[in-house]
């Protein structure tokens, strides 16, 4: 695989990857796993797996621990999160490489992701790489009893 760093490979994420990958999405803001909704996640994580619009890719380094992960929706990139201690290694622009490969093979246009304000870091990366800032995300969490359907 083309510009991936030394000692990491990157593969696409199969099943028994499920927990590490859920480890490295809550660092990156994603809600906790919790006993109640594991095996709702887990069927989720499975049929993105089969999905030929979904390219779910790990990050590995050489004592075989899986360091980063990469999702990719077609060309949308709902997640892209590297472990702290194997950042600025490369593996984050080896994962954009890979999704630039996979979108152009696709005939994609353009390749689009969401980042946090916070994440100063990851952003200087995506303009290395060629990326825009161009717009902007909002959101707004909801607790169970405030859905629609609950105040109905």
């Amino acid at each position: 695989m083309p510009h991936a760093p030394r000692d990491t490979s990157i593969r696409a994420a199969r099943g028994d990857d499920f927990e590490a990958v859920t480890a490295l999405l809550e660092k990156l803001g994603r809600a906790k796993v919790t006993d109640a909704t594991r095996e709702d996640c887990r069927a989720i994580f499975r049929q993105q797996g089969v999905d030929p619009n979904v390219h779910h890719m790990v990050a590995v380094n050489a004592e075989g621990e899986i360091v980063g992960f990469c999702s990719l929706h077609l060309a949308w990139i709902p997640d892209l999160y590297v472990r702290e201690t194997a950042r600025r290694e490369g593996i984050g622009l080896a994962f954009l490489h890979e999704v630039e490969r996979r979108a152009a093979a696709r005939g994609c246009g353009a390749i689009t992701l969401e980042s946090g304000y916070q994440r100063a870091e990851a952003h200087h990366l995506y303009r290395r790489f060629g990326m825009r800032d161009a717009g902007r995300y909002f959101t707004k969490h909801l607790e169970p009893d405030e859905s629609p359907t609950a105040r109905s």
